[in-house]
């Protein structure tokens, strides 16, 4: 099964006097890539939402929002009086000015405000993980809704590479006579003596540093393989990329082992396949 490491999740619950809402996007990364926002109150709980991503997501760059609006017109930021009221006896000491301009500078300065932490009771903390795993449940209904698109993609090209394969295979034979034909006409045109056991020693020699069977059987293989590691249901994006490698190796060498035009243009489109398959895998978890 294929599974993109494009997703997105988002969820919203109503707990007492506050709105919690999470947001989870996520995109290609090589490792995993972790980026919270949590409002202070929650700091405690961060450690335990990071290991349920971890657990869930595996890979990718993630990016995880956690916004409370409190609806209550609570606040647990306060006034820090007495921080203020030594402010305000320091500047009188400076200038006796009227009382609310000296409030207005000192509320200004460091420590005027203090923000009392807020426990977060059981209850609370059960609302905020069960939203967290639904919204991770999102992501991965994502990730698999795009891996599904993925795959038909990736089927489709494979069976592109396939049948320009089976067109190579075709013309292979049409390609070692050509050659043959080719060396005999200029050995012709040179009008040389030659010996004929020793003509056919170089001609097969020759004709074998063009040969491509080893490569032609190693890429239907690994067309095979790659479906084969496509159908498993771990993730699987690295070990495809790995196989992507290895067919690029195949065509580009069928490529320098052509010395055949039409064979030539037959592997120019394999590789403009193989290219846009690499593409996607960067983006497979």
């Amino acid at each position: 099964m294929i599974l993109s490491m494009t997703g997105f999740g988002k969820g919203e619950t109503q707990f007492a006097h506050k709105k919690i809402t999470i947001e989870v996007r996520t995109l290609n990364s090589k490792n995993i890539d972790l980026n919270f926002r949590v409002p202070h109150c929650y700091r405690e709980l961060e450690s335990i939402l990071r290991g349920e991503v971890n657990k869930n997501l595996e890979r990718g760059k993630i990016d995880v929002s956690v916004f409370v609006d409190n609806s209550g017109g609570e606040t647990t930021t306060v006034l820090n009086k007495e921080v203020i009221q030594a402010y305000i006896d320091q500047l009188k000491e400076i200038h006796q000015g009227d009382t609310t301009e000296l409030l207005k500078m000192a509320v200004r300065l460091p420590d005027a405000l203090k923000t009392e932490k807020e426990a977060v009771d059981e209850k609370e903390k059960e609302a905020l993980l069960s939203l967290f795993a639904n919204t991770l449940e999102q992501v991965n209904k994502h990730r698999k809704d795009e891996g599904v698109a993925l795959t038909k993609d990736f089927s489709l090209r494979l069976a592109s590479i396939g049948q320009l394969l089976k067109d190579v295979i075709a013309i292979d034979p049409e390609r070692k006579e050509r050659v043959t034909e080719k060396l005999n006409t200029s050995l012709a045109q040179l009008k040389l003596e030659v010996d004929q056991n020793r003509l056919e020693q170089e001609l097969i020699y020759y004709l074998e540093k063009y040969d491509i069977t080893e490569e032609k059987v190693r890429l239907a293989n690994h067309l095979d393989y790659f479906h084969e590691i496509m159908d498993q249901d771990t993730a699987n994006g690295k070990k495809l990329g790995f196989i992507a490698q290895e067919m690029g190796r195949e065509i580009n060498t069928i490529g320098s082992k052509a010395n055949h035009a039409g064979m030539q243009k037959l592997v120019v489109q394999m590789k403009d396949e193989l290219e846009k398959i690499k593409e996607q895998l960067l983006n497979v978890l």
